[in-house]
């Protein structure tokens, strides 16, 4: 298991490294959907009040019916996934817990934190990120037989079909949304955990009360609230995510997985293919674990000639 907190990003340090300014460069090494949610009139008091429990009451009463969260679920917004994922392993009872990969490395990184056994075992946790990153696997009920059981849906929303949110009514169980992936709004920091009242009610005690800001608050149930967007949106990140595969295997690489939010590639050297990206100013993901790993996220509209020009 990586333990270690490398993820996508750090644009900051590949413009030391290579030149340029921000707007010089594409990142395509997160998963975020190029084309966020647009940005929906705040009335004034979203910045000016405390959020009050009716904007918490209708955020959550959109995301019940947006994922079909089953009744018998709890729910409870927090300021992102990772919010979520760090509180996670301290109201669980410690153990072992199991957390297949490679993966998100959060998740280890949380649960190690908090004075927990990393294992092969899954009978007391297991840790199961639905669709996995970075190689898009899809995991099957049979496998989630373990007493308490996480499930990380931040990429599913782009195959609402493959949820597994019907899980969320069963003992021992969690699953979790992000609204920075397929929204495309990392920056709202806003994240769900949804699932066994016990353990939602711990979550609530340790995280303190309004745990999500007035304006996540709005915003997220202005998202919630649009399925048109949302279908919409599925359809354009599969026909880019087809255009983006058409040109990675045409310069050599091999398609691994990934999700339409992003692609996971082969190739002989992945740091020389990511320098070789970094000097047309575009930044990609690689891995400590897989030297011949490369993942690429979707450019938005307007910057596919930078990326074609760079293959």
């Amino acid at each position: 298991m990586i333990n270690k907190r490398d993820h996508g990003g750090g644009l900051d340090a590949a413009i030391a490294a290579y030149g340029g300014s921000r707007q010089d460069w594409l990142d395509l090494s997160t998963g975020i959907n190029p084309v966020p949610y647009p940005m929906p009139r705040l009335p004034t008091d979203a910045w000016s009040a405390l959020p009050d429990q009716a904007a918490f009451t209708r955020l959550y009463d959109l995301a019940r019916s947006f994922w079909n969260i089953p009744q018998d679920a709890a729910i409870i917004g927090a300021t992102g996934a990772s919010a979520i994922i760090a509180a996670l392993p301290r109201v669980l009872p410690v153990g072992e817990v199991s957390i297949p990969g490679p993966t998100y490395n959060e998740h280890g990184a949380s649960f190690a934190a908090a004075g927990w056994r990393l294992g092969q075992d899954p009978s007391h946790a297991l840790v199961a990120v639905h669709p996995n990153n970075p190689d898009g696997h899809i995991w099957q009920v049979a496998d989630l037989g373990a007493t308490y059981t996480v499930i990380d849906e931040s990429f599913c929303d782009v195959t609402p079909d493959q949820s597994l949110i019907h899980l969320a009514a069963r003992p021992g169980t969690i699953v979790l949304k992000s609204f920075g992936k397929f929204w495309g709004l990392a920056g709202l920091r806003l994240g769900f955990a949804i699932g066994d009242p016990e353990i939602i009610a711990r979550l609530v005690e340790l995280l303190g009360p309004w745990q999500v800001s007035g304006p996540a608050l709005a915003i997220g149930a202005e998202a919630l609230a649009d399925p048109q967007w949302a279908d919409e949106t599925r359809t354009r990140l599969s026909v880019d995510a087809d255009r983006l595969d058409k040109l990675a295997t045409a310069s050599g690489a091999q398609l691994i997985g990934g999700t339409t939010l992003f692609r996971l590639y082969q190739v002989k050297d992945a740091v020389a293919a990511q320098d070789q990206l970094a000097r047309h100013h575009i930044w990609s993901r690689v891995f400590p674990y897989a030297s011949d790993w490369i993942r690429l996220g979707l450019p938005a509209p307007d910057r596919w000639d930078q990326l074609e020009q760079a293959l």
